[in-house]
């Protein structure tokens, strides 16, 4: 899928987009790679307004569709109540109506899939939402949508659902048509440099705003492939498989140039954004964006030197405290991490008040029992009383931003940390925690 992407398996037509929902990275282009600094090692992982707009272009229905962050009011249409008791320290933000991506918010109202597979938040939450009938001529599409918790022992991780699909068909992943033509139509707004820059939209100041494709366009991309969507099983090893007898430790990360990403850009006469960071840097020109880019945060330590944001109140990522979440060591402390003020709307959401009825229906096979997914560090301390008061403790006693640097001050090498590395050689995580 890359960034983001389209696929069909047995008529299944899946999209996804990677990273995390950041508003102040939305604008930038894909300009980082190995070696990381400290400013790129946090915003390789976010994700651009170009990835959203190609998706907003798509016109043809959407079977399932995946991302880290959950949509923001998406929790409205659930088990409000039990997911509050589960993550207590949801609360302010889903109150608020500031928890969740914005961004994925107009995806969804936008793509209305049948599905809507989400992380991030590491707990079990399912919910059911109906969109509105564009036409009167239209029946309204619904959504369910469904978060699992992390894997762990006594945690809810896990849950089949059966999902319409073309038996007959083989199993090979394919390419979807529409979104090959999607990326071939927006091929000339790939950016590969940290500028800021805006997507084209109709006011006025862009000639052209619509990219969304036409029946002709997606008939000459099957004309291309010869009506083969197949994905070619082109694998290639591009780096060395882990040897647990010889361990090698800190080593260097190196930019790699994916022959598989090469040939496909190649076929659809795509840009290779790998490639062209490659040349780049080659030519010097990225590692003096770096070194300008790091003396203008050290002289405005305050904020960032980037346009603000349409999406400007997504906090999604770091805002809510959850003992859970997988975090990056040392991150550096320059970002606001506090709640955005928003008029509290704790029963309708109002990001979706026009767009969407208020049905929170949810299905059978998606529903969550009022003894789902439950921490059994919860419930411990549930039976013995104290739940509440270990929780303000916690909660208390947890800095609201992540700072850098050890005990003394000084900042070592940054490392991913990931709360359950040790989770097999462990009984169980939570009641050591």
């Amino acid at each position: 899928l890359g960034y983001a992407g389209v696929v069909r398996f047995r008529g299944v037509r899946i999209g996804g987009i990677s990273g995390i929902f950041k508003s102040h990275d939305y604008r930038q282009g894909h300009f980082e790679c190995p070696p990381y600094n400290q400013q790129t090692i946090r915003s390789a992982y976010h994700v651009r307004n170009i990835e959203v707009f190609k998706l907003k272009q798509l016109k043809r229905p959407i079977d399932i569709f995946m991302s880290h962050d959950w949509p923001r009011s998406i929790y409205h249409y659930g088990n409000k109540k039990q997911l509050l008791k589960m993550k207590s320290f949801f609360r302010q933000e889903v109150e608020s109506n500031t928890l969740g991506s914005p961004a994925a918010s107009e995806l969804l109202q936008h793509l209305k899939p049948t599905y809507w597979f989400s992380a991030h938040l590491h707990v079990k939450f399912a919910a059911f939402m109906q969109h509105q009938a564009s036409s009167k001529e239209e029946l309204p599409k619904a959504t369910k949508f469904l978060a699992l918790d992390k894997c762990l022992p006594h945690r809810d991780f896990l849950q089949i659902i059966d999902v319409e699909h073309d038996a007959s068909a083989g199993d090979s992943l394919e390419y979807d048509a529409e979104w090959i033509a999607v990326l071939k139509a927006t091929n000339s707004l790939v950016n590969v440099t940290q500028s800021s820059w805006n997507m084209p939209e109709n006011n006025g100041l862009h000639a052209k705003w619509d990219y969304s494709v036409t029946e002709e366009a997606i008939k000459e991309v099957l004309e291309e492939l010869n009506h083969n969507l197949k994905i070619p099983c082109n694998f290639t090893l591009t780096a060395a498989c882990y040897d647990p007898s010889k361990p090698q430790k800190r080593l260097e990360p190196v930019h790699t140039i994916n022959p598989q990403t090469t040939e496909f850009c190649a076929q659809f006469g795509l840009t290779d954004i790998n490639d062209r960071i490659q040349q780049a840097k080659e030519e010097g020109s990225v590692r003096g964006e770096y070194e300008e880019e790091e003396e203008e945060e050290e002289m405005d330590s305050t904020g960032s030197a980037e346009e603000p944001s349409e999406y400007n109140t997504d906090t999604s990522g770091l805002s809510s405290i959850n003992p859970d979440e997988i975090m990056l060591d040392e991150e550096g402390g320059d970002e606001d991490l506090s709640t955005c003020s928003v008029d509290p709307s704790p029963d309708h959401p109002s990001d979706f008040s026009a767009s969407f009825s208020d049905i929170r229906i949810m299905p059978d096979s998606m529903a969550v029992s009022s003894d789902d997914a439950m921490d059994s560090t919860n419930e411990e301390l549930e039976k013995s009383g104290v739940n509440k008061q270990v929780e303000e403790k916690s909660l208390n006693e947890r800095p609201l931003k992540r700072l850098g640097g050890d005990e003394n001050g000084s900042s070592g090498i940054k490392k991913i940390k990931r709360r359950n590395q040790a989770i097999y050689a462990a009984e169980d995580e939570d009641k050591t925690e």
